[in-house]
């Protein structure tokens, strides 16, 4: 019987009580995919798992990872539209293993010319930017975004997809390294999160004021973001880097009509129809392979030495991801 390696979480705690173990391998069954995952990152939302402080926590133990990519080592019995070799997004938790099973019905086949660590960055923080910027309100070439946490990785996503989309950014961030940063990535305008916002608004968007504020922070730095919106804009909040609550002023909702409402990709991805993930994964696909879309990494790590990537994955500056590499030591 052949073996392969997993990250398995046995306790919520902090430091992690997570190890990384040997399992036995197997073949898929009817319906499903065997998949030789490639890469992982280490996102924010896994900490936050690890400590048991996420919104939806898995039963333990527990194979952790919320995204990645592999590729097809077998085909189940009924399966059609998949082949051996076939690069795939697999959109469920427990990425952070060699082999993994997946329904073939929920997994996302990727363009073969894409680079696989760009692609195992790809369903969560390019999804969220492209799911803010086209649902949350009607955008129309030229207007602004508002964002703060610009320099993250749904923040870089959000400035390279809105000037696909014909969108003007105006980034906060909290170092003015980061700050220079986004604007060699692109960033029509950014500052840092002590400027004034509103004289920031004034001197670069004039009346176009923004329609859309994307809050990953809370506390004092979400106001600003709402105080920076047209009247009639949203703000939506999606992340809660700052782990302080939004709390809204009475007269931005009484003489200011704001809007203010949340995102979870997660919440999307388990009601939205296949083919509407299917085009959506396709669409920023495309745009990877474009050289349009690309996630920073920070360091690459073989999942033995899980313990060091999560510390590095921890740091305050990375400047990009930390993936783990999941094809080192197996054959």
């Amino acid at each position: 019987m052949k073996t392969h390696l997993s990250a398995v979480l046995k306790e919520f705690t902090a430091p992690a009580a997570i190890s990384v173990e040997e399992k036995q391998t197997e073949q898929p069954a009817g319906g499903q995919l065997l998949l030789a995952m490639s890469a992982a990152p280490i996102n924010p939302a896994d900490l936050n798992v690890l400590e048991g402080k996420y919104g939806e926590l898995p039963e333990l133990p527990a194979v952790v990872g919320n995204e990645g990519a592999g590729r097809v080592l077998a085909v189940g019995e009924g399966v059609e539209g998949f082949s051996v070799g076939d690069l795939v997004l697999p959109m469920q938790r427990g990425t952070w293993t060699q082999r993994m099973l997946v329904p073939a019905e929920s997994a996302i086949r990727l363009p073969a010319s894409i680079d696989e660590k760009q692609a195992a960055m790809l369903s969560v923080n390019p999804a969220t930017a492209l799911r803010l910027l086209r649902t949350v309100t009607e955008l129309k070439e030229g207007d602004w975004v508002l964002q703060n946490a610009a320099n993250s990785g749904v923040g870089r996503s959000v400035i390279q997809l809105s000037k696909i989309l014909g969108f003007k950014t105006l980034s906060v961030v909290r170092r003015e390294d980061a700050a220079v940063e986004l604007r060699e990535l692109g960033g029509d305008a950014v500052i840092l999160e002590e400027d004034d916002l509103r004289e920031a608004v004034k001197a670069n968007c004039g009346k176009n004021r923004p329609k859309l504020g994307l809050n990953s922070v809370g506390g004092t730095s979400a106001v600003n973001l709402a105080n920076g919106l047209a009247n009639g804009g949203t703000l939506v909040t999606f992340g809660a880097m700052g782990r302080q609550p939004v709390k809204i002023p009475n007269a931005m909702l009484i003489f200011r009509d704001l809007r203010f409402t949340g995102f979870w990709l997660t919440r999307w991805v388990k009601g939205a129809p296949q083919a509407e993930k299917q085009a959506l994964y396709q669409e920023l696909a495309g745009y990877v392979c474009e050289g349009r879309l690309r996630q920073p990494v920070a360091g690459v790590y073989p999942l033995r030495e899980l313990a060091k990537a999560l510390d590095a994955a921890a740091a305050e500056r990375r400047g990009g991801k930390v993936l783990l590499d999941l094809s080192e030591g197996i054959a």
